[in-house]
């Protein structure tokens, strides 16, 4: 139950083709852990294309690939975990970590793809605050808060779009538009996620 109830809401988690494809993964012998770790290598490979985007701006689509891939890793990992019953000790750990990482790799990429480095460190602290912030209501007693507005999955999307964007209009500046977004909506997030946290703990409700 414990794992239930910190556990991301997703509306594919019940799509047919994740379910699909969970049980083939599970059914292959993939653990959940081995899963996390592969979303990892798809958040390097599209974190290498923000890089390459300076010699051609087609990488850009390569980097949204990656994003994608990195979420539906995330998505699965889970899904072997709970629906396949492979859950084991370390799987919390791993269900954060690689996270984190993920999240920097391409929120830095991005940062110097768009030649605003700072940005993408900025981005990336702050989004680690959140899950910061949000895995210490958890350890307080507290289902764990995924509210935006800029949780991991509105993120990628945002980053996303700005990579797909950036492939057909490359002298835009829509990464570091996109940078922006995240920055100034991470730290609301941040700021609504420590309140919420703060009126739960004195026993005022959500």
């Amino acid at each position: 139950m414990g794992q239930e109830i910190n556990r991301r809401p997703l509306k594919t988690r019940s799509a047919r083709w994740a379910g699909a494809l969970a049980g083939w993964l599970s059914a292959a012998g993939f653990s959940p852990n081995g899963i996390s770790v592969l979303g990892v290598l798809f958040a390097a490979l599209g974190a290498g294309c923000f890089l390459l985007a300076g010699q051609s701006q087609w990488f850009y689509l390569g980097a949204a690939a990656g994003i994608q891939l990195r979420l539906v890793a995330n998505l699965l990992d889970g899904m072997v975990a709970i629906e396949g019953g492979k859950a084991s000790p370390t799987g919390p750990l791993f269900n954060e970590f690689p996270d984190r990482i993920e999240d920097a790799l391409f929120l830095i990429a991005a940062g110097y793809a768009a030649a605003a480095p700072q940005l993408g460190y900025g981005a990336t602290i702050l989004a680690v605050a959140t899950a910061y912030i949000r895995a210490s209501g958890g350890a307080l007693g507290l289902a764990q808060d995924f509210t935006g507005p800029m949780a991991k999955q509105q993120r990628m999307f945002v980053l996303t779009v700005a990579a797909v964007a950036s492939a057909f209009v490359p002298d835009v500046f829509l990464l570091e538009i996109a940078l922006w977004v995240i920055v100034a909506g991470s730290a609301i997030t941040c700021i609504r996620r420590s309140l919420r946290i703060a009126r739960l703990l004195k026993g005022g409700g959500a």
